[in-house]
């Protein structure tokens, strides 16, 4: 029996020695003639993925070089797929727990907002009808409701409840057939927004769902510090507006590709989470500003650990746009306008009469340079804050200041008698009038049955008397400007005004109104009838005549560098980064050319100088150390309303350098307006800062 025993032993090991043998044999083999040994099959068990190595975008800089958009890194407190249970209880415990220790850390202003397609109060909901008007909205929704396996057609009711079962929010007995809540109605409201926005975005291995978003270094230390496994914290580049609340019309911002432009950014190479401008300068140079993603190739081992990384394609930064605005220009153009509607009001309280100036609330002021047509500054009135554009989008939105609407080339207006050295330069140049021709002022123009009167004798009853076309535009005589709208007819004073570039584009790169020139052309487009005496109320900035301020700064410029209109642009010149290289510089372009005798340009300035010496502009300039010249403009607007306020200069007067344009709505007088101007000026050519109203009532 004993020697039995020993025999088995025996025989065991001898076949686990066999076993062995083979095993070894095999390997052998593999390794000799095959080729494969142990670390090639431990190979064959890796997986590779390659991820995208976002590129940097490019920054937006000022004429000067001052940086206005840079490029920041938030942090979001985010959580990771692979991490989570299974366990419905324990996936919501998660997300509650990590949810607390942000708010405890501080940060509960940066919770994210999950889309949630419901209004109302756990578990009565009704549907958000503005949610389901977008149709990227609307698309995402369908898509889910797909990964789902739900008919689109759903009820709201029967949607609600499958996923708070889904979620385990509520759990259903069979036996009483009656659902069992599982959390408060607060902590059940959270994750049912939670959890229907993970799936809305596909939260998974390589889509984290992020709970807040840049968050302070204070609070992602304490959360950090709770050591929650699920938690990881995600860098995301970001757009920081070193100067926010200015410019804010022109830079635009960034957002993500929408389901409406998804096929043509794709077809650009695009992938279908990426940023884009939206709207702006950020969109109008998408193209230079967008960087070349690069990729990196990422070894994992069966476990998921990172075996190797590897970056295959370097990421290419994005060009760097530098605009022909001086912020510290636009700064003192936004800060004068707001304090010029305070000013407005102020002074229509020290008058006891209805409409003047006391409704004045918004406008816009331009700057262009009438040797380039680069553009200086371009304000709008009321404005907003970037930082918060896409948070505080409703409020903007909907406020009846309509702050996100660009007035500087959205707005039109009747120019009233800036319009007036446009119509005399034209009648210059084609000979209905000299220099010295003399009309005389009677009141009342007696053209048939139609007897418009100059502004002077419906307020004062009495007449400018005998007017040169200097003193006509000094004294702003309506009187003169209807003979010589007489003279001169409709279709030349048009033709010279789209040569001035009103009623045309001024090839700006963002969005602009073209304009309206009143005459025939333009009221067959309506079906009204011109009629004769429309020329009349045409000459002086009325009829239909409607321009935006950047027109008329343009218009200005266009006059008195003798007849030269360029066309507007913001983009200066486009950089490599790091290196600096010039990509692309934008040169003037003469868009008309209208040769005007050097005569006529005298004519013509010295009668915008006359204005804002001992003109209607005279208050606000008396005594100012640089010779400039102007025009004031009135504009009735009809209503219970006060008028539209307009000025429009240039100065030096001997080499102009820069020529504005303002408009305040039922601003009343454009003396008043002037005051913006002047704070422009002092900046421009002089250097001098602009102190605000609240600044100056700080010190005092």
């Amino acid at each position: 029996m004993k020697k039995l025993h020993t025999s088995m032993r025996i025989a065991l090991l001898g076949a686990l020695f066999v076993l062995i043998c083979v095993f070894y044999g095999v390997v052998l083999v593999n390794v000799q003639i095959t080729g494969q040994d142990y670390y090639t099959i431990i190979k064959e068990e890796t997986s590779t993925r390659y991820v995208t190595i976002g590129a940097k975008r490019g920054e937006i800089f000022d004429r000067n070089g001052k940086a206005l958009v840079i490029n920041t890194t938030n942090y979001n407190i985010c959580l990771e797929y692979g991490a989570m249970p299974s366990a419905k209880a324990d996936f919501n415990a998660v997300i509650l727990t990590a949810r607390q220790a942000i708010i405890d850390g501080g940060a509960e202003e940066q919770l994210a907002a999950p889309v949630f397609p419901y209004d109302g109060s756990y578990p009565s909901y009704t549907r958000n009808a503005e949610f389901f008007e977008s149709p990227t909205n609307r698309t995402k929704f369908n898509s889910l409701l797909r990964r789902l396996e739900k008919d689109e057609d759903i009820t709201d009711e029967e949607l609600l409840e499958f996923l708070r079962v889904r979620y385990g929010l509520i759990t259903y007995d069979k036996t009483t057939k009656t659902y069992t809540e599982n959390y408060s109605a607060e902590d059940a409201q959270i994750l049912l927004a939670i959890r229907f926005h993970m799936e809305y975005m596909q939260f998974s291995r390589v889509e984290p769902y992020t709970l807040a978003e840049n968050v302070t270094l204070a609070a992602l230390t304490y959360v950090k510090e709770l050591s929650i496994g699920q938690i990881i914290v995600t860098e995301e580049p970001a757009r920081t507006y070193v100067y926010d609340g200015y410019a804010s019309h022109i830079l635009g911002t960034i957002g993500q590709i929408t389901a409406e432009t998804l096929d043509y950014y794709k077809e650009l190479g695009y992938s279908g989470d990426a940023y884009v401008g939206r709207w702006g300068i950020e969109q109008v140079c998408e193209e230079y500003l967008r960087g070349v993603d690069g990729t990196m190739k990422i070894v994992e081992d069966a476990y998921g650990n990172i075996l190797s990384e590897t970056v295959v394609k370097e990421p290419i930064p994005g060009n760097d746009v530098y605009l022909t605005i001086d912020i510290d220009l636009q700064i003192t153009a936004e800060d004068a306008l707001k304090d010029n509607v305070t000013v407005i009001h102020q002074l229509a309280a020290e008058t006891k009469g209805e409409f003047d100036g006391e409704d004045a609330s918004t406008g816009a002021a331009v700057a262009v340079d009438p040797n380039t047509g680069e553009v200086l500054a371009l304000a709008s009135y009321p404005t907003f804050n970037l930082s918060d554009y896409q948070t505080n989008y409703k409020t903007y939105s909907t406020d009846e200041l309509q702050p996100l609407y660009n007035r500087a080339l959205q707005g039109m207006y009747a120019p009233g008698s800036t319009f007036k050295p446009g119509v005399a330069a034209a009648a210059l140049q084609e000979g209905v009038i000299t220099a010295n021709t003399t009309i005389v002022d009677r009141g009342a123009y007696d053209f048939g049955d139609y007897h418009p009167r100059c502004w002077i004798y419906l307020r004062f009853g009495r007449t400018h008397g005998s007017q040169t076309v200097v003193q006509a535009i000094q004294n702003s005589c309506n009187y003169f400007f209807y003979e010589v709208g007489n003279r001169l007819g409709i279709a030349k004073m048009n033709e010279y005004g789209r040569m001035y570039g009103l009623g045309v584009s001024t090839g700006i790169e963002l969005p602009e109104k073209t304009g309206i020139l009143a005459g025939p052309e333009y009221s067959a487009s309506v079906g009204t009838v011109w009629n004769p005496g429309n020329t009349l109320q045409a000459a002086i900035g009325q009829s239909d005549n409607t321009f935006t301020p950047l027109q008329l700064a343009v218009y200005t410029g266009t006059l008195i560098n003798g007849g030269t209109r360029y066309r507007a642009h913001l983009i200066k010149e486009v950089k490599t980064f790091p290196d600096g290289e010039t990509v692309k510089s934008v040169e003037p372009e003469v868009l008309s050319q209208i040769e005007f005798s050097a005569g006529i340009i005298r004519t013509i300035k010295s009668a915008m100088k006359d204005v804002v010496e001992s003109g209607s502009a005279a208050r606000i300039f008396r005594g100012y150390d640089i010779e400039v010249g102007g025009k004031t403009g009135t504009a009735q607007v009809g209503g219970e309303r006060s008028d539209n306020a307009l000025f429009t200069g240039f100065a030096p007067y001997s080499d102009p350098k820069i020529t504005v344009a303002v408009v305040i709505e039922q601003g009343a007088n454009g003396t008043d307006v002037a005051y913006t101007a002047k704070a422009m000026y002092d900046y421009y050519l002089k250097g001098q800062k602009y102190v605000t109203l609240d600044e100056q009532a700080n010190k005092e």
